[in-house]
């Protein structure tokens, strides 16, 4: 299986908003309140307690948020070698290891501790306005919060705005947004992403 495709992108970093604030339980729309519950792979009821603990003193909002991408990018250490399907982000925290899935897990599963709304997001992630890294591309994760009254990005795993995501799927973590859901044995045998920046070509009268 295989695909090719063109995507066009207005080449703005991800918006930042830190005035954002966060709404009260009771304010939520209806629609985002089960971004605040825990899921397969973030554990909001092993993790809150240590939320609060570390968390609990800071203005909410975007600096909320913003903390805990900064605890989560330095907690854990990327590296391709760490990834395991199962991992959680309880298992993530307390490894202090794991890939870009893992970030996103235990930054999702801290703001839903701390009433943040919050989403897993998978996509591609190439390397514009970015030093390139010398490593296999591959599907990136990062989340969005729900703070001023929409959907915000965040990534725990690189903690700076970034150029050019494709967003493919949102869901409560993972296991919304699997790269395949079988039924039955599967086996992967292979799998390669390569994204590359395009030139427009500006379009001539002839």
């Amino acid at each position: 299986m295989s695909t090719d495709f063109l995507v066009q992108d207005g080449g703005e970093l991800d918006a930042m908003d830190p005035q954002a604030e966060q709404h009260a339980l009771e304010n939520l729309p209806v629609e985002v309140l089960v971004y605040l519950l825990g899921s397969r792979y973030c554990e909001t009821d092993r993790l809150s307690n240590m939320a609060w603990s570390l968390f609990g003193h800071l203005p909410k909002g975007w600096p909320l948020v913003k903390a805990i991408c900064d605890y989560v990018h330095d907690r854990i250490t990327f590296g391709y070698q760490h990834a395991n399907p199962t991992k959680t982000a309880w298992d993530a925290h307390t490894e202090r290891r794991g890939v870009c899935r893992d970030f996103a897990h235990l930054a999702v599963a801290l703001c839903r501790c701390m009433n943040v709304p919050a989403r897993y997001c998978t996509g591609y992630l190439g390397d514009i306005g970015v030093p390139p890294e010398d490593l296999p591309m591959d599907f990136s994760a990062w989340f969005e919060a729900y703070l001023g009254g929409r959907w915000c990005t965040f990534d725990a795993r690189h903690n700076e705005p970034r150029i050019g995501r494709i967003l493919m799927a949102r869901g409560r973590d993972a296991t919304d947004v699997a790269i395949v859901t079988s039924f039955g044995p599967c086996m992967l045998a292979g799998f390669n992403v390569i994204t590359q920046e395009v030139t427009p070509v500006a379009a001539t009268n002839t």
